[in-house]
């Protein structure tokens, strides 16, 4: 057969597969039930593994004084009441989703990523509760190429409801389907000249500089081994010194000890070099004049924080950074921020308001503990092997996990009281063990809905490799006399 003809081909089975996906649109599946009611357990092991500390998801006495008047469930929690667990589940034959997956991996398309999620919460969940969630597909796009590969977007829409029928809230997920891409000569031409480029670096230029451990700094470096930052005092007068010296400039003393400096500081100055690129950095590299608590300055990198939301007087915490087995710095990231416990007010609030930023490690406790919580034994997000089999390079956190954190997020800013409504959120690159996401958000808009004070957050999470999630998120605040 002719390259034409082969074509003509490929065109009518994409054109037949896309008129089969299509007609499952507004297919509705058989409702998924939860095999438990919402519970009090099972709300205190999600809120344990996301770390969210709201009293009023496990305190009664809390509760009863919450605009709910008793305790409730987290509103991330919405999709994993109906979730199976680790369970084998009979496949739902009418499913539109299972049905189209199955078209497409039939046609080639085996591989599937999450692209958007949006969730709408109706109302507060309350103990007892008892849900059910049918899922229909509600859009199928035409054949898309990406960087990924070619395939198709289908849009699912699971709708949860009460044991009284009544609608309690909905989560639309959009995955890509897909043939991953394959490298074209001139890609792979390119990645075998980077090849040849790095095997011509010298070995001593492939990792950071070491420090020259002098007898003065020597307890400096010992320091950063146990993963403290101590810094000189003179045993006379109390001065700090950093970098060390050999005798008090202020007092002329040779009595010179070290302190253990609490780890708090301010951002004096920073700068962003970016040319010559070295091999043995990491980008994006930001060198900042610190300043600590003790009233000293040191010169470090700043680390977790996109460069644009790097800003002066920010406060910051220390963190020590395994460069490579041999060398641990000292360096410092956005400071973790304080949990409100009282609840900012509608009028209170104005659009531009900034979040203070929020860096989360990426641990294999969190991913586990996330996806355990969240109900969810896919293997790449328990075994380790499984993830590098699916090209990564340890556990993958999960979506559900990502959207708590997140509400998680916008809570602790905007006090116990008030109430996530809604997240509309595209889904970027993954988080990995290993890896540092942080979280930025700032109110986009504040207007009055049927009597509620609704605010909008853009938000955005980022880690080393670009944007984790990137979107929107709604909230509830008290207005006006209303608590």
């Amino acid at each position: 057969m002719t390259s034409e003809g082969t074509r003509k081909m490929s065109n009518t089975n994409e054109d037949k597969l896309l008129a089969q996906l299509q007609a499952l649109i507004g297919r509705k599946s058989a409702p998924q039930q939860a095999r438990d009611p919402v519970n009090q357990p099972s709300i205190r092991n999600w809120c344990d593994a996301i770390g969210e500390e709201n009293p009023i998801y496990t305190d009664p006495d809390a509760a009863a004084r919450s605009p709910y008047g008793e305790v409730v469930a987290p509103p991330a929690m919405l999709g994993v009441w109906t979730l199976a667990g680790n369970i084998p589940r009979l496949p739902d034959p009418d499913c539109p989703r299972s049905c189209a997956m199955k078209l497409l991996a039939e046609a080639g398309y085996r591989s599937t990523v999450g692209a958007n999620t949006a969730e709408h919460y109706s109302r507060a969940l309350k103990l007892g509760e008892q849900l059910s969630g049918t899922l229909s597909l509600v859009e199928v796009s035409d054949l898309k190429t990406t960087g990924l590969g070619s395939g198709y977007f289908l849009t699912a829409l699971t709708e949860f409801t009460n044991q009284q029928g009544e609608a309690v809230g909905s989560w639309k997920f959009r995955t890509f389907h897909f043939k991953p891409r394959e490298l074209t000569d001139e890609e792979r031409a390119k990645q075998q000249a980077r090849k040849e480029q790095l095997a011509k670096i010298p070995p001593h230029l492939r990792v950071r500089p070491r420090p020259a451990v002098m007898r003065e700094t020597a307890f400096f470096w010992e320091g950063c081994q146990a993963r403290e930052l101590r810094i000189q005092q003179c045993g006379g007068c109390g001065r700090l010194s950093h970098p060390p010296v050999v005798r008090c400039p202020q007092c002329g003393s040779y009595d010179l000890r070290y302190q253990v400096a609490s780890g708090k500081a301010k951002l004096y100055s920073f700068v962003e070099p970016v040319y010559p690129p070295m091999p043995f950095m990491r980008y994006p590299y930001i060198v900042g004049l610190v300043e600590l608590a003790e009233g000293t300055r040191l010169l470090t990198n700043i680390v977790h924080c996109p460069p644009e939301l790097v800003k002066i007087g920010m406060d910051l915490e220390l963190v020590f950074d395994d460069t490579d087995p041999e060398l641990i710095l000292p360096m410092f990231r956005p400071a973790q921020p304080v949990r409100n416990t009282v609840t900012r007010r509608f009028e209170d609030v104005a659009v531009g308001e900034e979040l203070p930023l929020w860096p989360i490690d990426v641990s294999t406790r969190l991913v586990v503990g996330g996806a355990i919580a969240t109900r969810d034994f896919e293997d790449i997000h328990h075994e380790v092997a499984a993830a590098k089999r699916a090209g990564l390079k340890d556990l993958l956190m999960n979506v559900f996990t990502s959207n708590g954190l997140c509400s998680r997020y916008l809570s602790e800013w905007a006090g116990p009281d008030a109430r996530v409504s809604g997240v509309d959120i595209r889904l970027g690159t993954p988080n990995v063990v290993g890896d540092t996401m942080t979280l930025s958000a700032a109110i986009a808009d504040k207007q009055e809905v049927d009597g509620k004070g609704v605010i909008t957050l853009s938000l955005r999470g980022s880690n080393s490799l670009g944007d984790h999630v990137t979107g929107s998120m709604t909230m509830e605040l008290p207005m006006g006399a209303n608590k």
